[in-house]
């Protein structure tokens, strides 16, 4: 089995025995009025749960501070990482607002919410949002590890729709939210999902939506101009890539280490040579890595070829130091511009 199918099981069995140790008896689920547990004050407000950064802070800047906001996934963490803990599967019942991405990293999410009572609690899947791409093999990439015989059979024992399901989940990326035209797409549905179940907040849910879409079209345009004046349009990770949204939307060329959800972190020797190669070939000023990612790989191509790394922000998640300072979608992708800039040019 892949590192993703190990991964994905384990996830589902994780669940099973949450579930299983009733996890599940807080409350009844009633759609946009959802129970609240014993020990959560009810103030009032709608709650909204989301698994990941991109949507937790495009639901603060819609509703600032008239809905009670959770994010799963702890600053800092690893979205790659990530398993449900048991407080985590009671906010999620608890919540008036579901709100996750739909793909292989949060596979276990459809596990939980078959598990729950039939209720009307509204769940929004970022992946449903726009028009998806499949995750993009390009030129140079690590390779995914074959089956060994062995492997096959162990394959055979697992279940067939959960291997036809992973199959699928594989082809297709999940970073939906890297590009500014899709954030906006996104954000359009997250605020009419507040207001389906907050109508007496629906003027300040309307008014601080279009402001934000003003100012997700202003990133837009910055980043079309950028691309536009550029001397090239290739860019070079050492590290995985979850931009192929943000590639295609402004027609950037690519190489890279690993495909957006790849579970690989050591590149073999012709991956290695191939982007130092490129990098020396194309005089690409700066080797690009992700946030929250160690720069071993970044460092090496950077080190052979007399060029320096800098941070792409893919905003999957922040740092605490950077969760504390107010960090945000717009000014991490603030800083992509700056550093596009630099490496197109």
């Amino acid at each position: 089995m892949t590192g993703k199918t190990i991964r994905k099981s384990y996830r589902r069995r994780a669940v099973s025995i949450l579930t299983a140790c009733g996890l599940f008896f807080t409350g009844v689920l009633t759609g946009c009025g959802a129970v609240r547990g014993e020990n959560e004050a009810d103030d009032g407000k709608i709650s909204v749960v989301t698994t990941i950064f991109p949507q937790y802070d495009f639901v603060r800047q819609i509703a600032g501070d008239s809905v009670d906001l959770q994010m799963l996934l702890k600053p800092g963490e690893e979205t790659h990482s990530y398993e449900p803990t048991p407080q985590d599967i009671i906010a999620i019942q608890n919540s008036d607002i579901f709100i996750y991405v739909g793909g292989e990293n949060d596979a276990w999410v459809e596990d939980i919410l078959d598990s729950m009572p039939e209720a009307d609690m509204v769940t929004l899947k970022l992946m449903d949002c726009v028009d998806t791409l499949e995750e993009e093999h390009v030129e140079g990439m690590q390779e995914q590890p074959g089956h060994s015989h062995e492997e096959e059979e162990d394959a055979h024992h697992e279940d067939e729709a959960e291997e036809e399901d992973a199959h699928s989940a594989h082809e297709i990326d999940e970073h939906v939210w890297t590009s500014p035209v899709n954030a906006s797409k996104i954000v359009e549905q997250i605020k009419d999902l507040l207001v389906e179940c907050d109508p007496d907040n629906e003027q300040t849910y309307e008014a601080n939506a279009a402001v934000y879409e003003e100012d997700l079209a202003e990133l837009d345009g910055e980043f079309r101009s950028v691309v536009d004046s550029a001397e090239r349009r290739l860019v070079i990770f050492g590290d995985r890539f979850p931009f192929r949204y943000f590639a295609d939307e402004y027609g950037l060329d690519y190489y890279a280490a690993f495909p957006g959800c790849a579970s690989d972190t050591e590149p073999s020797a012709a991956t290695m040579a191939f982007l130092i190669n490129k990098v020396r070939e194309e005089k690409v000023p700066a080797v690009l890595k992700m946030e929250l990612s160690n720069e071993n790989i970044a460092g090496a191509i950077a080190e052979a070829t007399g060029t320096e790394v800098r941070t792409f922000y893919s905003c999957h998640n922040l740092s605490a130091e950077e969760f504390k300072e107010g960090e945000t979608y717009l000014s991490m992708m603030q800083k992509n511009v700056e550093t596009l800039k630099e490496v197109l040019n």
